[in-house]
């Protein structure tokens, strides 16, 4: 199963799936392209590191979408890597109908909540500021509506009391590392 990685940030997801693979535990998955939106991505760094193709491609015009020719940017060079899944690890844009329709059903992203609960931008800070005790993190598949996506896996974690903002965010991270490798490889499996 041929895996295309896009993200936006660190990369911290796309390392624990690239340690996975390295390690033997992504099932059938193999990496063959990171892209990011994001031209100084700590995500692009990874490429080298792990012998991975990492590419920066320009979404001009819109901060949080892809529209227009930076749509069909994407989905050109994306078509040309032949993905078998594509995973969105921290991808901070929202996509839109013909980018999904390209490659639909083959769309996963991660969120940092227990979806339904605290879709959309900062999950981990809606749930610590609503007082929740249990929250965690999801992987679905990608739909036009935003965190709607059919729900493939979830990881709870549990708030302590004497957890803080940061340590809650750690301990998500935690349980998105885990959780992400091995919805990819129980899908790798299913794909042969």
């Amino acid at each position: 199963m041929r895996i295309v990685i896009l993200g936006s940030g660190r990369g911290s997801n796309a390392a624990a799936i690239l340690e996975a693979q390295c390690a033997g535990r992504l099932g059938r998955g193999r990496v063959v392209q990171l892209f990011s939106d994001q031209p100084a991505a700590g995500m692009l760094d990874l490429g080298p590191r792990f012998d991975v193709p990492a590419e920066y491609l320009d979404p001009a015009p819109f901060r949080t979408k892809l529209d227009g020719e930076a749509e069909c940017r994407y989905i050109g060079r994306i078509q040309a890597c032949r993905p078998d899944l594509i995973v969105l690890a921290g991808f901070m844009r929202v996509l839109k109908p013909c980018f999904i329709n390209a490659f639909a059903g083959r769309i996963i992203n991660l969120h940092p909540s227990l979806l339904p609960s605290f879709p959309g931008l900062d999950g981990i800070g809606q749930a610590w500021r609503r007082g929740v005790k249990i929250t965690g993190c999801t992987v679905h598949h990608v739909t036009p509506e935003v965190d709607g996506g059919p729900i493939i896996d979830q990881r709870a974690v549990r708030i302590e009391a004497a957890d803080t903002l940061a340590t809650l965010t750690a301990k998500v991270h935690a349980a998105e590392h885990a959780l992400l490798p091995e919805v990819i490889a129980r899908l790798s499996l299913d794909h042969a």
